[in-house]
């Protein structure tokens, strides 16, 4: 326990470094792409409108929830879930990728994630601004029920590190688990509710209640029911699913923390 909140504390002292290597790290990627950064917006843009028309035209979803057109529904699932995907994949690479360069300079390896982390929110809150846009199209107006948004960001950012830090230090450890993490994620993507809601759908009940211990369903859902004002975290059954998000997170930290600790002085002669 010592070991992860030392870790954590390192994130928060070392914030100006992550936040310039986030930005360096995006202009990076791009540089030789005509469009540049333009990319980060795109690729979203053109997954949403491929799984509107395959899902909310073609299939005829219709409406998730009363009163809730499909696209809105869709567009605010799909945001955090993209950002979740990419983030978790690209801060299971990060070490791996650059734990020789951090090696020559002065910053902890366990900031790595973190650059990951932080480099992927400005196409996150782009893609919420595009969802707020659709709500209001829609004519769904704001409520006193946003607020809860930063407590699921929280979480979301809670749960990408804790994901990261172990990641990061498995990949080192087991190249296979990257390829095995990319087929975990794509099966997550439908049991996340990002396409369809379970709720309302013919699931089993029994079968609802285990797809809604999914962390990644917990901010999914969450962010959407706040902006759609459909709840509040401190209710049943959100109340009993938190106390599972939460014990999750705190499990994977611990765990990855120690792993990091136990072995990121090896990193290089690992890789």
């Amino acid at each position: 326990m010592h070991t992860m909140f030392q870790i954590i504390s390192e994130q928060f002292s070392n914030y100006k470094i992550i936040r310039r290597m986030a930005k360096f790290d995006d202009k990076a990627t791009y540089q030789s792409h005509y469009l540049g950064l333009a990319w980060e917006f795109l690729n979203p843009l053109i997954q949403i409108g491929i799984y509107y028309l395959v899902f909310g035209v073609a299939l005829r979803r219709g409406d998730p929830l009363p009163g809730v057109p499909y696209l809105p529904w869709m567009v605010l699932g799909i945001t955090p879930w993209l950002y979740m995907n990419k983030t978790v994949l690209d801060a299971s690479k990060s070490v791996y990728q650059q734990v020789g360069l951090v090696s020559k300079m002065k910053f902890p390896v366990s900031v790595l994630p973190s650059i990951k982390i932080i480099g992927n929110l400005a196409a996150f809150w782009t893609m919420l601004a595009f969802s707020v846009f659709l709500m209001f199209v829609n004519h769904m107006m704001p409520s006193f029920s946003w607020i809860q948004f930063i407590y699921y960001f929280v979480c979301m950012i809670a749960l990408m590190y804790a994901l990261g830090i172990f990641n990061s230090t498995v990949t080192v450890l087991i190249r296979d688990w990257q390829i095995t993490l990319q087929s975990i994620l794509r099966m997550l993507f439908y049991m996340s509710g990002v396409l369809f809601n379970f709720t309302t759908s013919s699931f089993p009940t029994g079968l609802i209640r285990v797809l809604e211990l999914n962390p990644f369903y917990y901010v999914i859902n969450g962010m959407r029911e706040s902006m759609l004002n459909r709840g509040w975290v401190w209710q049943e059954p959100n109340l009993t699913i938190t106390v599972v998000f939460w014990m999750f997170v705190l499990i994977v930290m611990v765990v990855g923390t120690f792993l990091h600790n136990k072995f990121r002085a090896n990193f290089v002669d690992l890789i």
